[in-house]
């Protein structure tokens, strides 16, 4: 009897340990997915999980990608600080900022493919109906908008190319249609494929009316890109503006340390270290503010 209590207590203090240690390791692997590293556990976890198929809402960069990002991001930072404090160990103690870089790269990438992904699915879609309206089958007309899919965009990396050879090996394997495309939106973390998925797996279920479903959706998608672009032209001064703003203190505290740098003297020392900090912060507020006003989404 005491010996079975005493292997009961070593078991649960060894699901303790192992309790405890994943506890301290879990803040250290958020962190470095965060910061984008891309061996990071939490990165490696989601690839498994996609079982080697692309997931659009993730993006991993290479280790050369996050170090240059990084390096770029630390120099920006050690020549704006060097530039407002005039000491190479506080400028080099700011420049560590420049590690959520590849943060900053990683979104980027991951909106631009995200967006890729979305116009080229809008074509496919306009394929799909016009092999639809011919006379094919849903599955064919899959099948035929994947060549012509290889005529508009012959490049080998193409993402939509990449999805319907997936599409069209589960096929043969005997997978529904809808059930590949739900996976496809699922993976894909975007509106517009997600909602397809579901009108078409309702139609399919139904019988209703695919071509004109297929085509309102292609139009919708279409119209919605439209007007993102218009948006884009409409601010894109805007945001260039912004970008000099963003840039004119530097150039006018640059000028004014080179032209007259007894007059610059006084904020080098005591109270003027305070009023260069509290100035590089409202930079940064505004930069934030302009940024998130800019970024309008449909």
């Amino acid at each position: 009897m005491e010996a079975a209590n005493g292997r009961h207590v070593g078991d649960d203090r060894r699901r303790a340990d192992v309790k405890n240690k994943k506890n301290r390791d879990r803040p250290r692997r958020d962190w470095l997915d965060w910061f984008a590293w891309p061996d990071a556990e939490a990165a490696k976890a989601r690839a498994r999980s996609s079982e080697g198929l692309v997931r659009y809402g993730d993006y991993r960069l290479t280790k050369r990608q996050f170090a240059a990002a990084a390096l770029a991001g630390g120099a920006a930072v050690f020549m704006a600080a060097y530039l407002f404090y005039r000491s190479a160990p506080a400028a080099l103690l700011l420049a560590a900022i420049g590690i959520a870089a590849p943060r900053l790269y990683r979104k980027f990438l991951l909106e631009r493919r995200k967006l890729r992904l979305t116009q080229q699915f809008k074509e496919a879609l306009y394929a799909i109906a016009s092999s639809l309206a011919a006379g094919r089958s849903v599955e064919n007309a899959f099948l035929a908008a994947q060549e012509d899919m290889k005529l508009l965009y012959p490049g080998p990396g193409t993402e939509i190319l990449a999805e319907f050879e997936i599409l069209a090996a589960r096929m043969g394997y005997g997978e529904p249609l809808e059930f590949a495309l739900a996976d496809l939106s699922k993976r894909a973390e975007i509106e517009d494929i997600a909602q397809f998925a579901d009108v078409f797996a309702t139609c399919k279920r139904s019988g209703g009316d695919m071509v004109d479903v297929i085509r309102r959706t292609s139009q919708m998608i279409g119209e919605k890109l439209e007007v993102q672009q218009e948006i884009s032209v409409m601010i894109a001064q805007k945001r260039f503006e912004s970008r000099i703003m963003m840039a004119v203190p530097f150039v006018f505290l640059a000028f004014l340390t080179l032209a007259a740098p007894e007059y610059m003297k006084p904020l080098y020392s005591g109270a003027g270290y305070v009023l260069l900090t509290g100035a590089l912060l409202a930079l940064g507020l505004c930069y934030a503010l302009m940024s998130k006003i800019m970024n309008i989404r449909l």
